[in-house]
């Protein structure tokens, strides 16, 4: 049975009234392109993405119970790789298993799953043709002491599209020192990609311990992330996936005293942006091109209140303007029932027309 609006409200708890009445004054929601059951025609049709593109994109938008919505539910274990296997899966071995984790995807109701090369190689015949495949194309790995923080290169676009991928994925970290590297890598695999007529996802996270001023964390500020967004956007980004805005002003904070970081406005933070959530997200929506690369944001990390977390990110995204949510941890490190039922809450929050664009 699908999530009321009372149960959303409910999950939602204190923050229901601000939430869900929010009316964003920054950035018009009539100047977005907003997720219908007709964006690929009315958005990539324009572009330079080939037929086979379109058809693909047109694949994920109809898969899963979000089909013909325009909005994306996928669900992403790729953390093996970036955060350890063991410590991914401890809570819930059977995720050792590649097929699990597809099984998860296909219960859950999911337009897609992502996964590394191997994950989904191990199983390609099995599922390619049931589920649609977002391939990973890099990684960060933690065995080299100590560790390090940058995004390796895993296998090939042709390995992808041979297992019948429908997308690649592909993380950069803007700000860190690989990557204009990281950047020229991901720019050329996602041409390619178009090519061969696959779609392109990137995860567009920001890195540098600079980012922290002052005991303030501004990797998740909405001008950076924003910017992130649209350099992922100017490189070929289908969709473009972002953590949640967590602050703002982090072009600010990094231009204070004798230092000098990037560019800025005021306006940014006076006109385009205000403290409410919902705003800050707009802004990272309209930095995709006004929403043409849509914007899915993360689920974050598995905590004890993951279901009000998870359902108030999807409103968040919604009513932003975004196009859905990816949303790993918090739903494979729980038995299978319950991973479903967060991820159908999730896609609740897409399917009722009584939460509206802010």
């Amino acid at each position: 049975m699908a999530l009321a609006i009372s149960g959303i409200e409910e999950l939602l708890g204190k923050d229901a009234d601000s939430l869900l009445s929010h009316v964003c004054k920054t950035i018009s929601k009539d100047d977005l392109h907003l997720p219908t059951d007709s964006y690929v025609d009315s958005v990539w049709y324009h572009s330079d993405r080939n037929n086979r593109v379109l058809g693909n994109l047109q694949r994920l938008f109809n898969h899963g119970r979000l089909s013909g919505t325009g909005y994306l539910s996928i669900l992403p274990v790729d953390q093996g790789i970036e955060h350890s296997a063991g410590a991914s899966f401890a809570k819930n071995p059977a995720y050792f298993d590649p097929e699990n984790i597809v099984e998860l995807a296909i219960e859950g109701g999911c337009n897609a799953v992502a996964s590394t090369f191997g994950v989904l190689a191990s199983v390609s015949r099995k599922y390619a043709h049931k589920i649609p495949f977002l391939v990973k194309i890099n990684h960060n790995e933690l065995l080299t002491f100590p560790n390090t923080y940058d995004q390796i290169m895993f296998g090939s676009i042709d390995k992808a599209y041979d297992m019948g991928a429908a997308a690649v994925g592909a993380t950069i970290y803007f700000g860190s020192e690989e990557s204009s590297r990281q950047i020229v890598e991901v720019a050329r695999a996602f041409e390619y990609a178009h090519e061969l007529g696959m779609a392109t996802v990137l995860w567009c996270y920001t890195r540098n311990s600079a980012f922290k001023v002052n005991g303030t964390d501004y990797h998740s500020s909405a001008d950076l992330t924003g910017q992130a967004n649209h350099i992922g956007a100017t490189i070929g980004a289908d969709i473009v996936k972002q953590k949640l805005p967590a602050n703002n002003g982090g072009f600010k904070a990094l231009n204070t005293g004798d230092s000098s970081y990037g560019k800025l406005d005021e306006r940014i933070y006076s006109e385009l942006t205000s403290d409410n959530l919902i705003d800050l997200t707009r802004y990272q929506v309209a930095n995709g091109y006004m929403g043409r690369a849509g914007l899915i944001n993360s689920g974050g990390a598995s905590g004890k209140d993951d279901f009000a977390a998870a359902v108030k990110t999807a409103v968040i995204n919604k009513r932003a303007g975004g196009m859905g949510l990816i949303s790993g941890r918090k739903a494979f490190q729980r038995p299978m029932d319950e991973g479903v039922k967060l991820l159908n809450f999730i896609q609740d929050v897409y399917l009722n027309d009584e939460i509206t664009i802010a």
